[in-house]
């Protein structure tokens, strides 16, 4: 067989395993009702039902694909997947969580049910799925949210919001407990709300439209469980721009997996991009005076900062996604203005038309995928800082409470100085300079093009500082990050969650590579 022939019947059995199956090399689309008995109700011992789900279906780029019947979605290797949604209200001292609806998804659970536990401890929050009567522990995943970003700020002092969440997981085949544990301030999960589902009752979402839009293929390389499914949403896109948003797709999956680690497990990944057209190009930015209608809602500005994109419509995001397998989910906008965003275990932003887009999409989808604190402290961020330093759970930041129990000791060499000296006092002076320049910028809505200038020559004077250091290339604790000038430490000089740099440091890194393992096949040695 022709390498050409091989790479597109592995393209067709991999998106066959989604659910689909190629047909012809033209992208059409057709949706086929399959029947399915999952359903799902909350809190009650409703009597079990068989229901008929319409099942919305996609394509790759590279064929046309026709819903099989319910051998994938149906499979018992591979249950449905269930969606609940809810509503997590309060404000900076108390929250509230109200379950909105459940909904059981058009495709089968992207994922390995060999891999239903997760022992990675990140994020701020973790969802546990156990068995009603059992209390056996059948799924769990970290994650963190909107909310609690939110519920850090200054609005939160004196005002209560509401904020859209779901969770996911494989159906099971009994009633389950959902339960969403919540760090408190030693750092140790507890649960702050648990629910009852029972997945064979009558009120579940379980009918869903055709997919409105195809999902392009961006690189095939197995079936959904058995690799970390990555979805690029695009919004913003009018429909005259939907070859522009695929070609930026590629584009910037390209770039992802150019970045180590994802280079070396580049094979481990499939990707797909979706996009609904707009009526009009360009997404939201409030503090300009721009307001765009778009699908999914992004938009800059969130909780006052400038460059912070993200959606709040979460109800939107999910009801899109669910046509294509995914587990990660990054969000282009169709902007030239630096901005993005990314929320651990729920998806990540970035301004697809920026000189930094490349950066932009790595940088936040470390934070999407892996958890990995910002480690740069001065810019100025949305979130309250200052007060108590609590050891973070992210991977690669420390209150350094004792050196000899450093959470990244593995990767320092012996005689390495705990704290890390560096020349901090003549970046913090360089940095005021620059952050009063980068304001005035702003504040005078000069063109793009002159703050990515800008950015450049801050990292070429933060390149030239470093170069002199002999501790450029070490790991260490270094003091200045998770937006604090003191009192926490990052593990080198310099890394893409410090600066505009284009490599990951050596901790984060390894953080990555231990979410590409929760997801799929561990690397071959």
């Amino acid at each position: 067989m022709s390498r050409t022939n091989l790479i597109g019947a592995l393209a067709a059995a991999c998106i066959a395993a989604a659910g689909f199956t190629a047909a012809t090399a033209t992208a059409t689309t057709t949706t086929t009702t399959t029947t399915a008995t999952a359903t799902i109700a909350i809190a009650t011992t409703a009597t079990a039902t068989t229901a008929t789900a319409t099942t919305a279906t996609a394509s790759a780029s590279a064929a046309t694909n026709t819903a099989t019947t319910a051998n994938a979605a149906a499979s018992p290797a591979q249950p449905a997947t269930v969606r609940l949604d809810y509503i997590h209200s309060g404000n900076a001292l108390n929250e509230q969580y109200a379950v909105d609806r459940v909904v059981i998804e058009p495709l089968p659970w992207p994922g390995d049910m060999r891999s239903t536990i997760d022992d990675t401890n990140r994020g701020n929050n973790l969802v546990e799925v156990v068995d009603a009567e059992s209390g056996e522990l059948l799924y769990s995943r970290g994650f963190s949210t909107v909310f609690a970003e939110w519920a850090s700020t200054e609005e939160a002092a004196h005002t209560n919001r509401g904020f859209q969440e779901s969770v996911r997981f494989p159906k099971p085949d009994k009633p389950v407990r959902v339960r969403i544990l919540k760090r408190d301030e030693r750092g140790a999960f507890s649960v702050v709300w648990t629910t009852r589902v029972d997945t064979d009752a009558m009120d579940v979402v379980r009918k869903q439209a055709a997919a409105p839009v195809k999902p392009i293929g961006i690189r095939v390389n197995g079936a959904p469980k058995d690799k970390v499914d990555l979805l690029i949403l695009g919004d913003g896109y009018t429909a005259g721009e939907m070859k522009k948003f695929e070609a930026t797709a590629r584009k910037l999956a390209d770039h992802l997996f150019s970045v180590s680690p994802f280079k070396e497990r580049a094979n481990d990944f499939n990707v797909w991009a979706l996009a609904l057209p707009t009526a009009e190009s360009g997404v939201s930015r409030p503090s300009t005076g721009v307001h765009h209608a778009s699908p999914l809602g992004t938009r800059y500005d969130i909780f006052g900062s400038e460059r912070y994109v993200l959606t709040l419509d979460n109800r939107a995001l999910r009801e899109l996604a669910q046509n294509a397998s995914y587990e990660f989910i990054e969000i282009l906008v169709n902007n030239d203005t630096y901005g993005g965003g990314g929320i651990f275990g729920q998806f990540s932003t970035a301004a697809a038309n920026n000189d930094w887009a490349n950066y932009l999409f790595v940088h936040e989808f470390g934070h999407h995928f892996a958890g990995l604190a910002d480690e740069y402290y001065t810019s100025p961020v949305a979130y309250a800082t200052g007060g108590a330093r609590r050891e973070p759970w992210e991977p690669n930041a420390t209150a350094l409470r004792d050196p000899a129990k450093l959470k990244w000791k593995k990767f320092v060499k012996d005689g390495t100085p705990l704290p890390t000296s560096w020349p901090k006092e003549a970046y913090e002076t360089a940095s005021r300079a620059y952050q009063k320049e980068r304001a005035a910028l702003r504040a005078a809505n000069r063109p793009e093009s002159e703050m990515s200038a800008l950015f450049h020559r801050d990292l070429e004077q933060s390149n030239a500082l470093f170069s002199r250091d002999p501790h450029r290339h070490t790991v260490g604790a270094f003091e200045g990050a998770n937006y604090e000038a003191t009192g926490y430490f990052r593990p080198e000089m310099q890394c893409l969650m410090f600066d505009r740099s284009d490599k990951f440091c050596s901790v984060c890194a390894d953080a990555v590579t231990t979410i590409i393992d929760l997801y799929s096949r561990p690397a071959i040695k």
